[in-house]
């Protein structure tokens, strides 16, 4: 046998993997060029187009190097012994078979995640993987097309790939021993080449084809396979974060202080560095109740009344009657992340929202531990399933005595994908602040669900605003209807005057755009009204944060929190500029009134000025991209070191500086027995509920 003969029959067992590799490149690179040709406006404007598909073919090569490695390497080893060949290949056949099924299937769902995320498929897609019901009902009422797409495509492409490996691998010659350690050896240092794909110090990343400013346009050299492991990877570390940059814990935190316009004796606990006392801009001789309303996926296009679609007349008229917020942006895409905000006054990290982290599972600053403290009756009220995002665990250690999910609505009228109908929250809420004794301050918060994809919601509501029925635009007016039904039974009840209402969103329907943070779809309506409230538009940039100090002002209480968000009714702010922060994925915005700093991973900070709904280049100023580092730091390190809580003496402090509500001691000294038999009692429920539950 020639050489030339003898190296042709030891490379024989490449023929199977060369042949999935082909196979997987021609899948990978059709549906770039097809993701292209849809998105071509976008692509076109970034100028592009050849650097995608290049790009795209290297992580493609890179994705498959990983995955192929370690099977590639043993394979000569394991074909040159007649006892192992049949059965390894086998073996090796059907794990290059899955390979090639989960490329194909993450390429097949990646339009619809697009649609809806406007990136690749993400840790988003990890995180919804976790509540396969809610998402297999989603999908099958709301996308059927894309769905049956999936499963007619997946299975055809599949057949193929294994017929076509059935004939490469039962033509593979056996390898001669002395020659397969030499190949084995080979074969892994190439794969780990190829896996690096660079002699720089670090391997090639995600980070690495962020060429332009459009975080979907970047997104499109990956591969959804090799972006969505790489979410995975980087799930590892999120608990921690990443910082922008090496920031000095002291700075971070004088930054935060700086930021909160306090005099230095506001703030006095060492240990918590941002506890500082809010005095109240509202004297209350009793305290007011307290309802928040997050409204699920509510964004500013879909508002009249700020500017958007005709969707929400009876947010519209209500506008008129409190405080409205004209610009008032989410911190982020998730309902956890606005949830976190709103509940907890925590600015975002780079981690995931702390409804989900470790740390933050007891002992963590809430509005429900906080008002608790002062004798209110807490409760967390949601239309689907509690244990999503984790809601029912951090709300139920977090000073929330009664936490109320889809479970506990008797018959409701109507039950879609995602949870029980808005209309069918607020009745019941409504009949529960009914029941509440008018001697006892009660917080609630409430969370819809009838705004979310699939937008199923009862008929006969509305007047569709378009066809078919199941759209966000119809489903947004069917929101808007339950909002209005409640208002007005709320107006006529006994607890209307000693109530201060919140609507809010906790982030909008869909985030996208070209720029790097796109800030109008952060952008959501707020109305603060009911209990004495006088009617006011505010213009100032704000942020989700600062609503729970302004909440507290404006029901009449002060003592001392760590929550660094403005108290929007101070009369000094208009000295203060607006701010508002942005958690884009792994990319932060911070603003200030019309500047905004872009903070990314891995990039230096960039400054832009705000002009028309879009970001334009401005001349870095120092000063303030340092700020929003610093900024951006702080929540990740006040987590890590649980730095964000009330000290364990909060009830003495707040009974010596007379921030309890007037009323003698004795008397809250018994009150406070009534939350904590309720917190038991309920616990002792909800581990019966959880236990019995199906």
């Amino acid at each position: 046998m020639s050489p030339f003969e003898l190296l042709k029959t030891q490379l024989d067992w490449l023929k199977p993997l060369f042949f999935v590799v082909i196979f997987c490149l021609l899948v990978t690179g059709f549906a770039r060029l097809g993701l292209i040709l849809w998105l071509n406006e976008r692509v076109y404007n970034t100028g592009g187009t050849g650097f995608i598909m290049l790009q795209g073919l290297r992580f493609d090569l890179v994705t498959l190097a990983y995955l192929l490695a370690l099977p590639a390497a043993v394979t000569p080893l394991l074909n040159a012994v007649r006892a192992t060949r049949r059965g390894w290949w086998q073996v090796l056949n059907a794990y290059l078979l899955l390979v090639f099924g989960l490329l194909v299937f993450m390429e097949l769902v990646t339009p619809q995640f697009i649609r809806e995320y406007d990136v690749r498929p993400n840790y988003l897609f990890v995180e919804y993987l976790k509540y396969p019901k809610e998402v297999f009902s989603m999908l099958w009422v709301g996308y059927k097309p894309a769905l049956l797409s999936v499963l007619l495509l997946l299975p055809a492409l599949l057949w193929l790939a294994y017929r076509g490996l059935r004939l490469q691998s039962a033509r593979v010659a056996q390898n001669r021993l002395r020659f397969a350690p030499l190949l084995a050896f080979t074969t892994l240092v190439l794969c780990a080449f190829t896996a690096r794909s660079t002699l720089d110090h670090r391997p090639v990343n995600a980070s690495t084809v962020a060429f332009s400013s459009d975080t979907l346009v970047n997104s499109l050299a990956l591969n959804s396979l090799y972006a969505t492991a790489n979410a995975i990877y980087e799930m590892r570390h999120e608990e921690a974060g990443f910082a922008y940059g090496e920031v000095d814990k002291r700075a971070a935190v004088a930054a935060v202080r700086r930021s909160m316009h306090l005099p230095a004796t506001a703030f006095a606990d060492h240990d918590i560095p941002t506890l500082h006392r809010q005095v109240a801009t509202e004297h209350r001789a009793q305290p007011r109740n307290l309802v928040v309303i997050v409204e699920e996926s509510l964004g500013a296009e879909f508002v009249g009344a700020l500017g958007g679609l005709p969707l929400t007349p009876n947010l519209d008229e209500l506008a008129e009657e409190g405080i409205w917020f004209e610009n008032l942006y989410a911190t982020g895409t998730r309902s956890a992340r606005g949830l976190e905000a709103i509940v907890t006054g925590f600015p975002p990290t780079t981690s995931q929202s702390v409804l989900k982290l470790g740390r933050a599972q007891n002992n963590f600053f809430t509005l429900g531990d906080y008002l608790k403290r002062y004798g209110y009756e807490t409760s967390f009220i949601y239309g689907g399933e509690a244990q999503f995002d984790n809601m029912r665990r951090f709300f139920a250690n977090n000073g929330f005595d009664t936490v109320i999910d889809k479970h506990d609505f008797v018959d409701p009228s109507f039950e879609g994908s995602w949870g029980v109908a808005d209309e069918v929250v607020f009745s019941f809420a409504h009949a529960f602040f009914q029941s509440m004794p008018s001697d006892k301050p009660f917080a609630s918060v409430l969370f819809t669900t009838s705004n979310h994809s699939p937008w199923e919601f009862p008929d006969g509501r509305i007047e569709l605003y378009e066809e078919p029925k199941a759209t966000v635009n119809n489903a947004v007016k069917y929101a808007d209807y339950a909002i209005g039904q409640f208002m007005r039974a709320a107006k006529d009840s006994d607890y209307w005057n000693r109530t201060v209402f919140l609507i809010v969103s906790d982030h909008n329907s869909r985030v996208y755009g070209a720029d790097l943070v796109p800030i109008e779809r952060f952008h959501i309506p707020g109305l603060i009204l009911g209990g004495g409230v006088e009617p006011q538009r505010l213009n100032r940039v704000a942020s989700q944060i600062d609503l729970l100090p302004t909440l507290l002002s404006i029901i009449g209480i002060s003592g001392q929190h760590p929550a660094p968000g403005i108290d929007l009714t101070r009369p000094d702010i208009a000295a203060i500029p607006g701010r508002a922060i942005m958690q884009y994925g792994d990319t932060q915005a911070y603003r200030e009134d019309d500047k905004v700093v872009i903070l990314r991973k891995e990039k230096p900070a960039a400054l832009f000025d705000y002009v028309g709904e879009q970001l334009i280049r401005a001349p870095d100023d120092d000063t303030l991209l340092r700020k929003a580092q610093q900024f951006a730091a702080w929540p990740t390190i006040a987590y890590r070191q649980q730095e964000y809580r009330l000290p364990n003496a909060t009830k003495a402090a707040l009974l010596a500086t007379g921030a309890a509500a007037q009323r003698d001691v004795p008397q809250r000294e018994q009150r406070h027995l009534a939350p904590i038999a309720s917190a038991a009692s309920s616990a002792i429920m909800q581990l019966a509920s959880a236990i019995s539950a199906p």
